[in-house]
């Protein structure tokens, strides 16, 4: 069936386009209506989608000063995507890496090729001819936590009960015990301090656990996404967990009758009873900032995981089973010395 100006077919089922009176063809009144009627995906992904194309919007904005969609060329889209590689940080490092850029630009031809399907282009498809690079041949391996780094974040992370829990009130509490502030759930962040750092998991993963799906006698944890991944923890990360159970979640499932590992304290009001990564994030940068570690995030750590089961077994199988990479050649990666050894290397001349 040839497709109208105002309608078109998604999963066989008509779809119909009420276009205002005052129509202006803006790429603004287009998201709202691919998020209202195309995009069904998770709240959290939906947030990540529209502020990946809002990021474009705004670039197309201030470089043509409208929003019209027949002004999205393929020019706009080239100096888009050189601008999204071209931003760093104060050091100098890339302010996006490869996967967050590929992740920008696959939404973006996601919401062309959507917008093109209804009401085509002058030309084409802006976005068409916008590759997305292979990220595969470039991870971030400088990044991983060295092995100092892991000792002094996991050292922190042994200290929270202590420095981080405890109230902070000179006055109230002069020569008595400090009580554990309320809010305050230091062995749940010991704990996932050291599930990041002793397993080489996600930030996602980690907020998915089940704790039923954690086997204390084998020291595994299953996680089920597409398939189930195994990841084998240490003895001193599943120790931590213990601890966790132990002295903190069973205060917080009796608010949220959650079956996942990791919750939410039970004095936070606005919560559907899931961390988010952004929890993830926070805490993971509170303890490197005690630790005195910069630069590295929650992923670092699955990098420093890599490389030591690399420098250890010399098998990119082994890597692969362990951080569950569904492409092999993710895990070949590990086996590349890195530009900082080289210059370890270099200097004990």
């Amino acid at each position: 069936m040839k497709r109208s100006l105002h309608n078109y077919k998604r999963n066989n089922l008509k779809i119909n386009l009420d276009y205002p009176k005052n129509f202006t063809d803006g790429l603004d009144w287009w998201i709202n209506k691919y998020f209202e009627i195309e995009v069904h995906t998770s709240i959290e992904t939906q947030k990540a989608q529209r502020h990946d194309i809002q990021l474009f919007l705004d670039f197309m904005l201030s470089q043509t000063g409208t929003l019209k969609r027949n002004n999205w060329t393929l020019k706009i889209s080239r100096n888009f995507l050189a601008f999204l590689k071209s931003n760093n940080t104060l050091n100098g490092r890339p302010l996006r890496n490869e996967r967050t850029t590929n992740r920008i630009i696959a939404h973006l031809k996601t919401f062309s090729k959507w917008i093109n399907k209804i009401h085509p282009f002058t030309l084409f498809n802006p976005m068409l001819k916008i590759k997305i690079m292979d990220s595969g041949k470039y991870l971030d391996l400088d990044n991983a936590i060295t092995p100092f780094e892991r000792i002094k974040i996991l050292e922190i992370a042994d200290n929270l009960v202590v420095t981080d829990a405890l109230s902070k009130d000179m006055h109230r509490y002069i020569n008595k015990e400090k009580p554990q502030l309320k809010y305050k759930r230091p062995f749940r962040d010991r704990a996932i301090i050291y599930t990041l750092i002793e397993t080489g998991m996600r930030r996602c993963d980690v907020i998915n656990i089940n704790i039923d799906k954690v086997n204390f006698k084998t020291k595994n944890i299953y996680i089920k996404d597409r398939k189930t991944q195994k990841y084998q923890i240490s003895k001193q990360g599943i120790k931590a967990i213990r601890d966790y159970i132990k002295n903190e979640r069973d205060a917080d499932f009796e608010k949220w009758k959650s079956n996942l590992l990791f919750l939410p304290p039970c004095t936070v009001k606005q919560s559907k009873g899931k961390l988010t990564p952004c929890v993830i994030n926070n805490i993971w940068n509170r303890v490197c900032k005690a630790a005195g570690v910069t630069g590295k995030t929650p992923h670092s750590s699955r990098h420093a995981m890599g490389k030591y089961i690399m420098k250890k077994t010399g098998n990119p199988a082994a890597v692969q089973k362990q951080l569950g990479h569904i492409n092999p050649a993710y895990s070949i990666q590990y086996s590349k010395i890195t530009e900082k050894e080289i210059e370890n290397i270099l200097n004990q001349r």
